[in-house]
């Protein structure tokens, strides 16, 4: 009967700490939306574990967790593991709308470098155009040195001379 008053005591105090730790611990976004209820003592923890469906109610109702020196560890490391977790994910996220940026401005770089493309096909377009004037322009002053006699500067001289 001893056992049995003990382990109900041991109970009601059990749930009174999950309780105050639900109370002044747990506020959700801005904590986690569990608690730990740390026992120290290997022995106690045990207890706590022993006692038929306390565990679960300590979960639904008061939403705390029982732990003790050979769990903690455990606990904390996937507690460590799930907040990275979420931070990697975060981080994620920002990454892929930066992705989104950077391959929004890369299409506006694509449209701005298929002007500049086109503009530099129109202005060899005008350089093969000015060639050919180029062209036109010295078969016509091949016409007109043709058109002169050789000595030119002598049958100039004489027409002048000529002429007066």
């Amino acid at each position: 009967q001893a056992l049995a008053d003990a382990q109900k005591a041991l109970k009601i105090r059990v749930k009174e700490e999950a309780k105050t730790i639900r109370d002044k611990s747990l506020e959700p976004p801005y904590t986690t939306d569990f608690g730990i209820l740390y026992r120290p003592v290997e022995g106690l923890y045990a207890e706590i574990l022993r006692i038929d469906g306390l565990c679960d109610i300590l979960s639904r109702e008061y939403r705390v967790v029982p732990a003790g020196p050979t769990t903690v560890t455990a606990l904390l490391n996937s507690l460590q593991m799930g907040f990275r977790t979420l931070t990697i994910e975060k981080r994620s996220s920002e990454v892929w709308i930066l992705l989104g940026k950077v391959k929004t401005e890369f299409d506006k770089f694509g449209n701005v470098l298929e002007k500049t493309r086109q503009k530099i096909e129109q202005a060899g377009k005008e350089l093969e155009n000015a060639e050919v004037r180029t062209r036109a322009i010295k078969r016509t002053l091949r016409t007109v040195e043709g058109i002169l006699p050789e000595s030119g500067d002598e049958d100039i001289t004489e027409n002048c001379e000529m002429m007066e």
